[in-house]
């Protein structure tokens, strides 16, 4: 088997990267060997090994057990006693006491939802207003289209555990000198998942889900604000183990325009007029949000004087 390239050298960055230049390198490396662009022979390989660098290093925690222990911080199977008890002074442990096909039969846990994501679209003045079509690109780990998320080829499904005998958790008895205690914990063998994967899914490397960029149509409603948000329901990351997806929130960032400025659903500008206008009166033309109108200017107009325009600012958000 092949040694594996330091993951920084697969994304060619430097170890002192930041999160955003990783990200960046990921991006423009996924985008040349895509799968559904790159057909050369090697290109499904680089992409399955780009995805599993950026999986470490654009975790905090991930990253810095990478760098103190290389490969074998993400790959090994660290084992022993879950519970710390190995070497207690107080007796013996008794491990798997109700392990095996026993505890098989324990209800698992529901699995859990997918990561939720955030991202910011920028929006001009007019879009904030009359509501706007935005096309967004996100990229998110799905469930892999090869084995359906099972990580086993040909989407088999993973046989259970045989120490736990597929309820994900060892109990132990401990004998101490106040007398016996069961503890029970995570197992050491599957690490709670209650299953194990044999025959790993050549395509996502036996993880159950791959990177993948989608673009993604938000619906900008009429009205909305700067800063608000827009949750789209399980467009977030899929989860493994077919939990429910996360949600995507999209929040709003609105430009400042050129004339215009906003209070609520009041429009405001300003507008200058000379001295014979603002004393005698006058008919002139005015931008507004929805183009230019006449407006008559009624004599002994005062300096800073305000005039409203009915039906002429935002729409109302609830319609």
């Amino acid at each position: 088997m092949a040694e594996k390239r330091d993951y920084y050298e697969v994304l060619d960055v430097s170890r002192t990267a930041t999160e955003a230049e990783i990200k960046r390198a990921y991006r423009g490396l996924a985008r040349k060997l895509h799968p559904d662009v790159n057909r050369e022979p090697h290109a499904e390989e680089r992409f399955k090994e780009i995805n599993e660098a950026y999986e470490v290093l654009s975790n905090a925690d991930r990253r810095a057990a990478y760098d103190r222990f290389g490969h074998a911080a993400n790959g090994a199977n660290m084992g022993g006693d879950p519970f710390g008890f190995g070497g207690s002074p107080f007796g013996d442990i008794f491990e798997n006491f109700f392990g095996g096909a026993a505890s098989g039969s324990r209800r698992r846990a529901a699995p859990p939802r997918g990561a939720d994501m955030e991202l910011t679209v920028e929006l001009t003045f007019e879009e904030a207003v009359f509501g706007v079509e935005k096309d967004v690109e996100i990229d998110r780990l799905e469930t892999c289209d090869a084995c359906h998320g099972s990580r086993m080829e040909n989407g088999q499904t993973p046989p259970p555990c045989p120490t736990c005998g597929g309820s994900g958790e060892v109990r132990r008895v401990q004998q101490t000198i106040l007398g016996q205690f069961m503890t029970a914990g995570p197992c050491p063998t599957c690490h709670g998942e209650g299953v194990t994967i044999t025959d790993p899914c050549h395509v996502c490397n036996g993880r159950g889900r791959m990177r993948q960029y989608r673009t993604i149509s938000v619906s900008i409603p009429a009205g909305i604000d700067d800063s608000a948000a827009l949750r789209l329901t399980n467009q977030g990351e899929h989860a493994p183990g077919g939990g429910p997806p996360g949600n995507l929130y999209v929040k709003v960032r609105v430009k400042p325009h050129r004339f215009f400025t906003r209070s609520g659903r009041t429009i405001q500008s300003e507008i200058g007029v000379n001295v014979a206008q603002a004393v005698l009166g006058d008919e002139i033309e005015i931008d507004t949000i929805e183009g230019a109108v006449v407006f008559t200017i009624p004599g002994g107009t005062q300096s800073g004087q305000q005039f409203r325009l009915r039906g002429k600012g935002v729409p109302d958000l609830r319609g």
